[in-house]
């Protein structure tokens, strides 16, 4: 990311960000942009609900129909304005959908997907978060482009959108002509995405305001510490599928490649390309990121040192077990643990809890 700059402080009116409200949305993070959005720049007198400064942005909540909306949770909203009533915005910012499927994607609504195009051609700036830059590929404005999303997402996105250069590690990725299009990856990350837009508008102090009245963090280290692997086993190719159905229990082994290639009965080249093509990853690969993620795991739970848990899993070199899992996790064996065990003031809560009850 370039660094940020403020753009030149002047009287303006409020920045027009108009929030795409899709079936597929989760309320939280539709309602989490909005408040925040609402409040950025003002201090605002409760008693009266009036601001005491400038506002800085005016979010709405577009929807392609009139009336109550019901989402995919089953909370149903009632959004601002429609499509037609929005001809011109400063910013259309598209929330996370939930899809899981080709059929899901296809299943987006068009009128939407059409005016988010129509708007960017206008000149409006076009900002996703999470699964929203899947809608901005499916409206055909990422093609060529770099983006990013949520991890869970990434074999889908990458199959049905094979011309996006998709960067599922990172938390933003700004794309298009004059960086117009910023994706953020991950379902919090809308709040990034939210600061990033302040930052760019009323400069770094505003950002960090509302960082701490929200108690909002920037992800730093990006998408790879809470990714977890995502092994494709419904790709029909039964003899990849045998060996990924023995690689779980026997990962540990010194010559888990060896006896993969002999469960396969193929020759090593054509095992190479076979294991590949169906899983995205070389059968090295594979287990490296499956000995990792049970590491992970080990880490989250366990109090055992991390000599033990390098072992466990297949590593006795403590150092090239370190190297390998700052590679794929992001972050090093002992910092991954000090992010993802529970807080030792809730671990006390549930104890006691526990002991509470007769």
């Amino acid at each position: 990311m370039e660094p940020i700059e403020p753009e030149p402080k002047s009287v303006k009116p409020p920045l027009r960000v108009s929030i795409v409200t899709f079936r597929e949305c989760d309320p939280s993070i539709l309602y989490g942009i909005f408040d925040t959005l609402w409040i950025a720049g003002a201090h605002w007198k409760s008693h009266s609900n009036e601001p005491t400064s400038e506002v800085l942005f005016a979010p709405r909540l577009v929807a392609a129909e009139p009336g109550p909306l019901t989402l995919i949770t089953g909370v149903t909203i009632m959004p601002h304005v429609t499509l037609d009533e929005v001809d011109d915005t400063d910013y259309v910012l598209v929330p996370n959908v939930v899809v899981d499927t080709p059929d899901t994607i296809r299943a987006l609504d068009r009128r939407l997907l059409e005016w988010i195009a129509r708007m960017h051609r206008k000149g409006a700036r076009l900002l996703a978060a999470c699964g929203g830059s899947i809608v901005l590929a499916e409206a055909g404005l990422l093609d060529g482009q770099s983006a990013t999303t949520h991890w869970m997402y990434a074999p889908l996105f990458r199959q049905e959108f094979p011309k996006v250069d998709l960067k599922e590690e990172r938390i933003l990725v700004q794309s298009g002509a004059g960086h117009s299009i910023v994706c953020s990856g991950g379902a919090s990350s809308w709040q990034d995405l939210t600061l990033y837009l302040i930052a760019r508008h009323a400069g770094t102090a505003e950002a960090i305001r509302i960082s701490k009245l929200f108690l909002y963090q920037w992800h730093r280290d990006g998408q790879l510490p809470y990714a977890s692997m995502i092994a494709n086993i419904s790709h029909g190719d039964a003899v990849i599928e045998k060996c990924q159905a023995y690689a779980p229990d026997h990962y540990q082994s010194a010559a888990i490649l060896t006896e993969l290639l002999q469960l396969s009965g193929l020759p090593k080249r054509s095992f190479d390309r076979r294991f590949k093509k169906a899983t995205g990853f070389s059968p090295l690969e594979y287990i490296q990121c499956l000995r990792i993620e049970e590491a992970k795991q080990m880490l989250e739970l366990e109090d055992r040192p991390i000599e033990e848990i390098a072992c466990d899993v297949g590593y006795s070199d403590l150092a090239s077990f370190r190297r390998l899992f700052r590679k794929i996790a992001g972050l090093t064996p002992g910092d991954y643990r000090r992010r993802f065990r529970l807080p030792a003031t809730v671990e006390a809560a549930i104890r006691h809890s526990g002991d509470g009850r007769g």
